[in-house]
């Protein structure tokens, strides 16, 4: 296989981000996609580099995921997230995490210390205590915009929860590729804002909020998670691109193809095992970023590419 330039790309989330938040969601994309291409560089380890970068998200606030999570309609906090790399599609999921402040990285371990891929509630909460993780409480994991969102969901009589964001917050994601062409994704949330308790959404899904596959490339997705894990979106952009269509073509396609056919909005990162990168989304914002050599691409709004030259 010939060389391939390491590439490291990471989404904040799909919604409607206000004018108010973009910067900081800018800012933190930027910020994680820096750390997780030095991990990337330092290490030739797309597993680190990829749980690195989600690390850094799921400790900022404006991000739905670990801290910052959504809050379920009962007031608590119930988080998920799923890891895969692509060389031989080993994966981790994880669901209904209450005391984690790194969700990405249980699902790390549930890959590489159990026999299984996907553990949930209690049980994956007892392996955590078992392999050393550390626990937090609710009030750590809660934010006042959470709490304020929940207030607000509560205030309007919703019946049924579909907000996927709150204030601009969202399902966190990453995506990389090393100099040989190895792949990984990872993908973290806290869920939707006034969700029943017990509610699994499409983030730790494998094949609906990512996967990963060297023979094609690898995908995180974000959006309204009953609508990705019904249209099967992760799987779907990268099938676009065994026929034929590039990163781009293929997650603009689905994306627009899943809104369509079982509604709501979506939004993926892609990258193909050549390097080559696909960000799209049928919302109305969605940050991302990516470093390569020496420069970082990101943006937020339909259409825009900015580009910052690394020093």
């Amino acid at each position: 296989m010939s060389s391939v330039q390491p590439i490291l790309l990471v989404h904040g989330g799909a919604g409607n981000v206000p004018d108010c938040n973009v910067q900081n969601k800018l800012d933190g994309v930027r910020q994680a996609a820096k750390e997780g291409y030095r991990i990337l560089k330092e290490t030739g380890s797309v597993l680190d580099s990829v749980v690195a970068a989600v690390k850094v998200m799921e400790d900022l606030e404006g991000f739905n995921a670990g801290r910052g999570s959504v809050l379920t309609i009962d007031g608590t906090i119930e988080m998920e997230a799923q890891i895969i790399e692509g060389k031989n599609m080993n994966a981790g999921c994880v669901t209904l995490l209450s005391h984690i402040q790194y969700p990405v990285e249980l699902a790390r371990l549930v890959m590489e210390k159990t026999p299984h891929t996907f553990l949930g509630g209690e049980a994956a909460e007892e392996f955590a205590k078992k392999m050393g993780v550390p626990f937090v409480t609710q009030d750590f994991l809660k934010t006042k915009a959470a709490e304020k969102a929940l207030a607000e969901f509560k205030k309007k009589g919703a019946l049924n929860p579909t907000l996927t964001e709150i204030g601009g917050v969202g399902t966190v994601g990453c995506v990389a590729i090393d100099s040989n062409g190895h792949t990984a994704s990872a993908t973290s949330t806290g869920g939707i804002n006034g969700k029943y308790r017990g509610r699994i959404g499409d983030t730790p899904l494998l094949g609906c909020g990512g996967y990963a596959d060297d023979t094609i490339g690898t995908v995180s997705t974000t959006g309204h998670g009953e609508s990705i894990m019904r249209y099967n979106l992760a799987q779907r952009i990268l099938n676009a691109m065994t026929h034929g269509k590039n990163p781009q073509e293929a997650v603009d396609q689905e994306t627009a193809a899943m809104t369509a056919r079982v509604g709501k909005d979506a939004g993926a990162i892609v990258l193909s095992n050549k390097g080559e990168v696909g960000v799209g989304f049928t919302s109305y914002r969605m940050s991302w970023a990516y470093q390569v050599g020496d420069e970082l691409h990101y943006g937020i709004d339909k259409g825009q590419k900015l580009v910052d030259k690394i020093s």
